[in-house]
């Protein structure tokens, strides 16, 4: 009788020497000055395949940046959700933050399907065409999810990898986990037209509100300046006829990817993740629960894991400065071999 090892025991039985899971350096390196009045990187189209991709870009004075960092926005955000964090690692990696097909500012082309495997496929195309070598590819959320998959898939362009709440498989049946509950009714029979319509007709304000109360521990603590950044960007897509549906669609998929079985799914792409990589999580994320965490972090072979106390889905937003130092300190540990 043969017995058939799990992708996860397997990966288990080559951890024993593994360093410990929660063991973070946190970089001691000067980090650029946090200047939160300061708005969104400035942004440019870049072709890329057969789509035209919104990429913000950070720039500082001076000499180039020693490293390239691409950071990937989750689910109903985009590249401004990497603001604060792209600024503060500038002086040590120069900033790449694409909109994915369907968000911020990219529109999608015709027969898009929003799968996770479609965005990681964008991305990927977008590391070979615009920049060639390795990055540190930063994820949240949908986008972590996007990372792993470019990752386990496209290793030559992967020095390090960072997940802050990846969208691994949760399966708790809470539509509070939502921006907006009625999304999982929207492509319904019968009801699923009239959903659309009342969320076609949410105001900017409505729909940034929603975001802040659902992915920060304290939606109190988001700087006001902030919040007239978001309901702008709200307030601009609201004339993208693909806008809507690229947020439902896109859910769906995600929902999909959860209850796929196999080398599908997001549990047996972890194992397949050689780069060094930082996981992080908020304890208080009401989207993607912190017991995920460490299944996440140990299947990942070079993982190690950053639990944030009083913080929720957007840790890099809500935790800059931490969140920075972590990520410095792990470039830090794989360059001198201590990762």
């Amino acid at each position: 009788m043969t017995h058939t090892s799990s992708p996860e025991s397997l990966t288990l039985a080559r951890q024993g020497s593994r360093p410990p899971l929660t063991h973070v350096p946190l970089s001691d390196t000067p980090l650029a000055e946090l200047d939160v009045t300061l708005g969104p990187w400035p942004g440019a189209t870049h072709k890329t395949g057969e789509l035209r991709l919104h990429v913000r870009r950070t720039h500082t004075d001076g000499e180039a940046a020693p490293g390239t960092v691409v950071y990937v926005h989750g689910l109903g955000g985009s590249s401004t959700n990497w603001t604060d964090l792209g600024r503060l690692l500038a002086p040590s990696a120069s900033g790449h933050a694409p909109d994915l097909p369907g968000f911020g500012f990219s529109e999608p082309m015709d027969g898009y399907t929003f799968s996770l495997s479609a965005h990681a496929g964008v991305l990927g195309d977008y590391l070979a065409e615009h920049i060639g070598g390795p990055v540190h590819l930063v994820g949240n959320s949908m986008g972590g999810a996007v990372a792993m998959l470019v990752a386990a898939h496209r290793p030559e362009f992967v020095r390090t990898l960072t997940l802050v709440s990846p969208a691994v498989p949760d399966l708790r049946p809470d539509p509070r986990r939502l921006s907006d509950p009625r999304l999982a009714l929207a492509y319904l029979p019968v009801v699923g037209r009239r959903v659309r319509r009342q969320l076609a007709a949410m105001t900017p304000r409505q729909r940034a509100e929603q975001v802040i109360r659902l992915c920060f521990a304290d939606p109190s603590s988001f700087p006001a300046h902030r919040f007239d950044e978001l309901i702008e960007e709200h307030s601009a897509r609201v004339a993208y006829e693909w806008a809507e549906s690229a947020m439902v669609r896109s859910t769906m998929e995600i929902f999909r990817t959860w209850f796929t079985k196999g080398a599908g799914s997001l549990w047996s792409v972890a194992p397949r993740i050689s780069a060094p990589t930082l996981v992080v999580w908020g304890t208080d994320d009401r989207v993607i629960s912190v017991r995920r965490a460490p299944r996440t972090a140990r299947l990942i072979p070079r993982a190690r894991l950053l639990v944030l106390p009083r913080t929720g889905h957007v840790a890099q937003m809500e935790r800059p400065t931490t969140v920075a130092r972590a990520m410095l300190g792990m470039w830090e540990s794989v360059e001198s071999g201590r990762w």
